[in-house]
């Protein structure tokens, strides 16, 4: 579990950052946190494995205050993915990117295999395990950052804007594995724009403005709310912006993906037809 109580930030540069954000994350929460560039996200999910420490308030990690232990105890159980990949990147080898937390974790040689091989099939990536990951493109280099986390199975996953530079097939995956997540009781926060993506994947949705959260709740009562949307520069999801229109059939306004749109049409249409 992750509590925020009552955190502010302020960069070096006076800039005030998060304004008295509070929020709890329990174990198993899927959670997307959406805003305009500006709005705090990436700064706010720094806080949960102490990259960044609150000006004021309190973050804690299953009871532990970030203040109070270092970001290595953290790591263990909070997997961070940074939206730049070159951020996090170092190895002269894509396996040896891979390989390093798993070693400073403690695993042992056998393991250390199953799970590169594991992830390096996963992300399409098993072509390139003796590349170097900066000769890679940087969707590629995303999904070498991803590959580094997920192969220690961390409890936490944090995620920053993961699917830029992806192509469809990488965001279904990346949807599927997500899911996978959730029947393991697996809690995962990610930071993006891609409203498509959050719509598909449903999970509860954390609003930010201007350093604070102004919207909390399911997928469906956010990414249907035009206005709330509009004011944070957020568009409405496509199947969302073609019920609105069919509102005047009989159809529901608040629907958001493809399997609930599916679902809907063809039992309006049983209706209609009986």
């Amino acid at each position: 579990m992750i509590t925020i109580e009552d955190i502010h930030y302020s960069y070096a540069s006076n800039i005030e950052a998060l304004k008295g954000v509070s929020l709890t994350i329990n174990d198993g929460d899927f959670i997307a946190i959406m805003g305009q560039n500006g709005a705090g996200k990436t700064t706010f999910i720094k806080h949960f494995n102490g990259l960044l420490k609150p000006t004021s308030g309190i973050v804690r990690v299953n009871g532990v205050e970030t203040t109070k232990t270092s970001v290595a105890a953290l790591a263990r159980n909070i997997g961070f993915v940074f939206q730049n990949p070159d951020n996090q990147l170092f190895s002269e080898t894509v396996e040896d990117e891979i390989v390093f937390a798993l070693k400073n974790f403690g695993f042992d040689k056998e393991t250390i295999e199953q799970r590169v091989v594991w992830a390096l099939d996963f992300l399409s990536l098993t072509q390139y395990r003796k590349t170097s990951p900066f000769l890679l493109s940087g969707g590629e280099r995303k999904r070498v950052a991803l590959a580094s986390v997920l192969a220690w199975d961390p409890n936490t996953l944090v995620l920053d804007e993961p699917t830029i530079g992806q192509d469809h097939e990488q965001k279904e995956k990346l949807q599927q594995f997500i899911m996978q997540l959730q029947s393991k009781k697996k809690t995962v926060v990610m930071v993006t724009h891609d409203v498509e993506f959050v719509a598909e994947c449903n999970p509860r949705i954390i609003l930010m403005r201007d350093g604070k959260i102004v919207a909390d709740g399911i997928a469906k009562d956010i990414l249907t709310n035009s206005k709330l949307l509009e004011e944070s520069s957020i568009v409405l999801p496509q199947i969302a912006q073609i019920f609105t229109k069919l509102c005047p059939l009989g159809l529901p306004a608040n629907v958001i993906n493809m399997d609930e749109a599916e679902t809907t049409i063809l039992s309006h249409v049983k209706k209609e037809g009986e």
